[in-house]
């Protein structure tokens, strides 16, 4: 290749945004790097002497991996890419792509030649794009009015604690409850103090959770849900009374009910120990029969009952 030809491809590598490098594998020593490198993270062209200087820039927490990924890969003469924090001369980092060719002579390991991108908007938005993901999920499981678990959450969460009481052999309770008259609520003092009532609601039956695995959800209309893992029957009451207590404590007025004058609750609250033989699904239709059992004897009251 002519000097002319050489100079023009050298002009070409350097007009280039990404920046262009070659490592002599023997030595481990750089024989080019573009002066692109200074203008990207302040490092001067010249103080890219060894693999060395590339390892010491680059973040600990990637260091390792990326070092015996690449390594690992070239020693094999396989073409590869790598994705990494560099730092910069101001103590800041970027985030840099190298994309390396393994250059073979005579089947051996000759020399790498690659370029780094900066990649560091791209990064931003993966990230900005897998917070947005994150709240998706957060919201797919959140009751929108309330701001507590909606129904999918209750259904994923009743699964693996089933299964956990399954393979301790340890009881659970269940507590479904149900807002006594709540339609007559609705129609006579209107839907956004409806939907007032079932944010308070939701909010002080949440002061009663008493452990971390307490979980309450919405279930729909004016349904919440309490689960309570490794939970028996006597604390379950107890529960369940602390509830009943809450809401009155609350004084919401609710003129139409026709059992109280304030708005009241209903509870069925179930006891069992989980076997193979029942379901988790078998468990709630139980309790909800509970629930229904408290509205036909007059509401504003709980049913309680264990389950073998």
């Amino acid at each position: 290749m002519s000097s002319v030809d050489t100079d023009v491809y050298k002009t070409l590598l350097e007009s280039t945004k990404a920046i262009p490098w070659r490592i002599d594998w023997k030595t481990m020593t750089f024989s080019y790097i573009g002066p692109q490198i200074e203008a990207l993270l302040g490092w001067k062209q010249d103080s890219w002497a060894s693999v060395n200087d590339w390892v010491e820039r680059m973040h600990p927490d990637d260091r390792d991996y990326v070092v015996e990924f690449c390594v690992s890969q070239s020693r094999a003469g396989v073409d590869h890419e790598a994705d990494y924090r560099a730092l910069t001369h101001n103590g800041d980092y970027v985030w840099i792509r190298d994309v390396v060719h393994v250059v073979r002579k005579h089947g051996e390991v000759d020399a790498l030649v690659g370029f780094m991108f900066d990649i560091s908007e791209r990064k931003k938005t993966e990230e900005h794009l897998n917070r947005l993901q994150k709240q998706l999920e957060e919201y797919s499981f959140q009751d929108g009015l309330t701001g507590i678990a909606n129904r999918r959450m209750f259904d994923t969460v009743l699964e693996r604690e089933w299964s956990n009481a399954q393979r301790s052999g340890s009881v659970m309770s269940l507590i479904i409850l149900d807002i006594d008259y709540f339609k007559q609520f609705n129609d006579h003092y209107g839907h956004l103090k409806g939907d007032e009532c079932l944010r308070r609601v939701a909010q002080t039956l949440s002061l009663a959770a008493n452990r971390p695995r307490d979980f309450i959800a919405r279930i729909g209309g004016e349904e919440f849900v309490w689960l309570l893992p490794e939970t028996d029957a006597e604390s379950a009451r107890l529960v369940a009374r602390k509830c009943l207590n809450l809401i009155r404590q609350q004084q919401i007025p609710h003129e139409f009910s026709a059992v109280s004058t304030l708005l009241s609750l209903s509870l069925g609250v179930g006891t069992i120990k989980a076997s193979p033989e029942t379901t988790a699904l078998e468990f709630v239709g139980q309790v909800d029969k509970l629930l229904y059992k408290a509205k036909h004897n007059g509401r504003m009251r709980a049913e309680f009952a264990e389950f073998p």
